[in-house]
């Protein structure tokens, strides 16, 4: 008989139609039956012994929400017996009507939390906080999405249980050591984090978005090309980045497509026509590894009036130095296509990427020396110098790629500007272990189309970790970040890297706050509405600071 072994996730919903996410323990056919008739089934496929199924759903009715079981060859195996919570539901949203907020909740960087009997070294974990709170009150308002902006799994930075588990495999002493190797150590990973008793009721009740950052790979993943080089001279790299992205793909990817990209996708359809996708799965990862331009790992999602662009920072560089950019240009061309498609259809605009776009000035200023460095702007000493720093102090977001930092700016400039304008363009960030909000203005005669830069409301919204921890360096070094006195630095970096002046200003308007935490918008009509939330040590989430985007 088959069993569950992890899942259900909830990942795609809409007014009609949804996706549950499950791996089972062999073949079988997976079911998903809703209280009101709606539901649906699919085959398991296989890659590398594990069995999975992403079941799509349909016959739902917008605005309504619906609780639902899982069946594996018709044995109900969800929800649990005895379980302690609330029954699964799906709730289809009603978007399109008048008066309808679009409630969006999102962090990044978890580690997986020890069990509930266990000392927690970084504290309580926001998201079974999130889960605690509406567990106890199914009633209440609800996240209408969860946004993982990234670090969803640590594959070098793991558990003592999943070190003793590496361990008793394969030991320790060969590279990588106590680090993830291949598929099978990464499914750990994830059985690890989503089998949370509360992470796992949240995940199969609260539809998610999902996007990786180095550490599902690795630490500093794609820094440079000297990096990559690094990287594939050692014996492990190519299996632990092929079985990285095959993971992704399985765990991630597939659930943050709608049922028509799903049924359009030539790699999801060539793994179930098999007995066993793995080479098939194989081959892609080396594809996607060979070719990063023939992949594409951003993903277009819209809840009514509010679009979302989940966009790759990782996979999608290019790292020659003379053509540094964080996005192919396919991936650019296809970021401005998503951005402009249909002027004054939405209202908001997200733009999800797992590193912030705007850094506290310092902060930036150095990433775009280093990166004048490294380039050669100084020379051939000051290049080696510019890529040690460039590794050791993790100068590799945006400000680090500055033709791809000034492309964005100009995209957000032309989306903002206009009759047609959308109310706001929010940059939804994580990576950097603490929160802050920055809004962005356009020195004038700089605006896109305007002399004083567009006319939506442009903010960079950074939350992270969701549970994790807060080296102190983190926290002195980003409060300085924002001082006078560290701008007046960056000024010095900048003259000496021949930098020019960014295209867009900006200034802090809230935080930094340091902790485990989610943010969380409401989104109606052209209002925008922000909510910082920390989870505290009896489980609950407190409010740190809200603030209106579009007063």
């Amino acid at each position: 008989m088959a069993g569950l072994r992890l899942g259900p996730l909830l990942r795609y919903a809409d007014g009609s139609s949804a996706t549950v996410w499950v791996e089972a323990s062999r073949p079988c056919a997976a079911e998903v039956r809703c209280a009101d008739g709606a539901g649906g089934t699919a085959r398991t496929f296989q890659v590398a012994g594990h069995h999975y199924a992403l079941v799509p759903v349909t016959g739902l009715t917008a605005g309504t929400a619906t609780a639902y079981e899982v069946l594996l060859d018709g044995t109900l195996v969800w929800p649990l017996p005895d379980s302690p919570f609330p029954p699964s539901e799906i709730h289809a949203p009603a978007v399109e009507a008048d008066g309808h907020a679009v409630r969006v909740s999102f962090g990044s960087c978890r580690w997986a939390a020890p069990a509930a009997d266990a000392h927690d070294p970084v504290g309580p974990d926001a998201l079974d906080s999130l889960a605690a709170r509406l567990a106890a009150d199914p009633g209440r308002e609800r996240p209408d999405v969860l946004l993982l902006l990234g670090d969803q799994v640590y594959a070098d930075e793991v558990s003592d249980a999943t070190r003793e588990r590496i361990g008793a495999r394969r030991g320790l002493a060969d590279p990588p050591g106590a680090e993830v190797a291949d598929f099978e150590e990464y499914t750990w990973l994830y059985y690890e984090s989503w089998l949370d008793p509360e992470v796992r009721w949240l995940l199969s009740t609260v539809p998610s978005c999902m996007v990786f950052d180095d550490h599902d790979i690795a630490d500093d993943w794609n820094t440079s090309a000297a990096w990559l080089a690094d990287m594939r001279a050692t014996p492990w790299w190519s299996e632990r980045l092929l079985s990285g992205l095959m993971s992704y793909w399985v765990h991630q990817h597939l659930g943050n497509l709608a049922p028509a990209e799903l049924a359009a996708d030539p790699v999801y359809a060539a793994v179930r026509a098999v007995p066993d996708g793995t080479d098939v799965l194989r081959a892609f990862a080396g594809r996607a590894d060979a070719d990063p331009a023939s992949v594409r790992w951003s993903y277009r999602r819209d809840f009514g009036r509010v679009r979302l662009l989940m966009v790759d920072t990782r996979a999608a560089r290019v790292l020659a130095e003379d053509e540094r950019a964080m996005l192919t240009r396919g991936e650019a061309a296809w970021l401005r296509e998503q951005v402009l498609d249909g002027p004054g259809s939405y209202d908001h605009l997200l733009i999800g990427t797992s590193l912030p776009w705007l850094l506290p000035h310092l902060v930036h200023d150095a990433e775009e020396w280093d990166a004048a460095l490294c380039r050669g702007e100084r020379g051939v000493r000051w290049a080696r110098f510019g890529e040690k720093l460039r590794r050791a102090a993790d100068l590799e977001h945006w400000a680090a790629f500055p033709t791809s930092f000034t492309a964005l700016a100009a995209l957000i400039a032309e989306a903002g500007t206009g009759a047609r304008a959308p109310a706001t363009v929010l940059v939804l960030s994580g990576d950097v272990h603490h929160a802050y909000v920055a809004e962005a203005r356009w020195p004038e005669a700089t605006g896109g189309g305007g002399a004083a830069g567009p006319d939506a409301r442009v903010f960079q919204l950074t939350c992270s970790p969701v549970h994790n921890s807060i080296p102190l360096s983190i926290k002195v070094g980003f409060r300085f970040g924002w001082s006078a006195l560290a701008r007046a630095l960056g000024r010095r970096f900048r003259r000496h890297g021949h930098c020019p002046r960014p295209p867009v200003n900006w200034r802090r308007t809230g935080g930094p706050w340091f902790g485990n935490q989610l943010m969380s918008l409401t989104l109606q009509g052209r209002s925008a509405r922000l909510r910082l939330e920390q989870a505290r040590g009896d489980g609950a989430l407190a409010t740190v600071n809200e603030s209106d985007l579009t007063p």
